[in-house]
């Protein structure tokens, strides 16, 4: 439905300030504290402008700004779509966990229902190479934790941010994907269709930067800030000690979230950084109800209880190398096949924790990397004999330490 013209004028004048460049979320705040309203801003003189925010940001906020005024119109029309939205500040629908995080963005651009953003979230982050352990282990969680009432918010990225966003749409839950883009793009581009099933499923797409902003690294760590604002508390599901999901744990704690963690295999390079916040206070997690312990008083069961929560499978010994294995130079892991994509696709799969080859071979089928189960069962006998992979007494697979 059309905003009238006095509501559009003060939402040009948001967005006018908002797309002014040089000035940030958190000068952005400043000014207004001091201010009054965008419309107070954009009436002053340059001089009384200058005076509170010096004479570049003056002249920039006053100047004439075509490319900025296109932006502005942009968005307007955006904005009168089905489902598409902009909160300011001063918008009663503004999330009010965002306000307490110092620098919140003065206009959000969000695709879907803007009312999930108020609502008791969880956020679940972690790798995105991630193992398919890791992956199942995110999907479980955000399932559990969506099914007691909790909004799951993640990063739309590769790996466990797309498997918490999954989990979340099996149930009655819901998601809500904070995005390092304009909210009109998709990256990576292969998950618009998640994009969609999420809007869909009356979840959510947020993004404080303007529409069409491509992927640029920087806008990456300013989108876990939001990740972390809207969250009572961040899950930690796979990580490397050097992380985006470590940036968005820290940006937690400093605002006073909870941060916790999944353990893993101290074989494991993607457990290390979560080893690392447990060390520095995290909490560990074994299983849903850690969670809803750590944040008393947000759950609210949507949905029939299940079957028993997720439990972390805990990492095995670690395992001496058969007499003659060697490791390959290149790569670090004990005589991998170098030149084969299945066979580096099978070790990412398998993680660090024990898997069946029916497992094995049924995710590499489904991302399209094998065409049979045969083709796997040959690469899981060459990697066995190789020193990759271990098999256990179950007929299970594991991953083989290096030496």
């Amino acid at each position: 439905m059309p905003l009238p013209d006095s509501g559009r004028d003060d939402l040009a004048a948001w967005l006018r300030l908002a797309l002014t460049s040089g000035i940030g979320p958190a000068a952005q705040r400043d000014l207004l504290g001091r201010a009054g309203l965008p419309e107070d801003v954009f009436r002053m003189s340059t001089t009384a402008l200058a005076a509170l925010v010096g004479p570049r940001a003056a002249q920039a906020l006053l100047r004439d700004d075509g490319a900025r005024d296109a932006a502005v119109r942009q968005a307007l029309h955006w904005a009168q779509a089905p489902d598409h939205h902009l909160l300011t500040l001063a918008d009663p629908r503004y999330p009010p966990a965002l306000l307490e995080i110092g620098d919140p963005p003065a206009v959000l651009y969000v695709r879907g229902d803007p009312a999930l953003l108020s609502r008791p979230a969880v956020a679940i982050v972690g790798s995105r190479s991630s193992s398919l352990t890791g992956r199942q282990t995110a999907r479980a969680f955000a399932a559990a934790l969506g099914a007691d009432g909790l909004v799951v918010v993640s990063g739309l990225a590769a790996g466990i941010d797309a498997a918490a966003h999954e989990g979340a749409r099996e149930t009655t839950g819901r998601t809500v994907a904070v995005l390092g883009t304009g909210v009109d793009l998709t990256y990576p581009g292969h998950h618009a269709p998640l994009a969609d099933a999420i809007v869909a499923a009356r979840g959510a797409l947020v993004s404080e930067l303007p529409l069409g902003t491509p992927v640029r690294r920087g806008n990456f760590p300013r989108r876990n800030r939001i990740i972390a604002g809207l969250a009572r508390g961040v899950l930690v599901v796979e990580a490397a000690v050097r992380s985006g999901s470590l940036i968005t744990a820290r940006l937690a704690a400093e605002f006073g979230r909870e941060v916790m963690a999944i353990p893993g295999s101290i074989h494991s390079p993607l457990a290390r950084g979560c080893h690392q916040l447990i060390k520095q206070g995290a909490k560990l997690v074994e299983d849903a109800a850690d969670v809803l312990t750590e944040l008393p008083g947000l759950a609210h069961p949507t949905v029939p209880a299940g079957p028993a929560q997720p439990a972390v499978p805990a990492g095995p010994a670690r395992p001496t190398h058969p007499a003659g294995a060697s490791a390959s130079a290149g790569d670090g892991h004990t005589g991998i096949p170098t030149d084969a994509p299945l066979a580096r696709r099978i070790l990412e799969s398998v993680g660090w924790a024990p898997f069946s080859a029916e497992a094995i071979a049924r995710q590499c089928m489904l991302d399209g990397h094998a065409d049979h189960a045969g083709d796997v069962a040959a690469q899981l006998l060459a990697l066995e004999f190789g020193g990759a992979l271990e098999r256990l007494l179950d007929g299970r697979y594991q991953r083989r330490p290096s030496a």
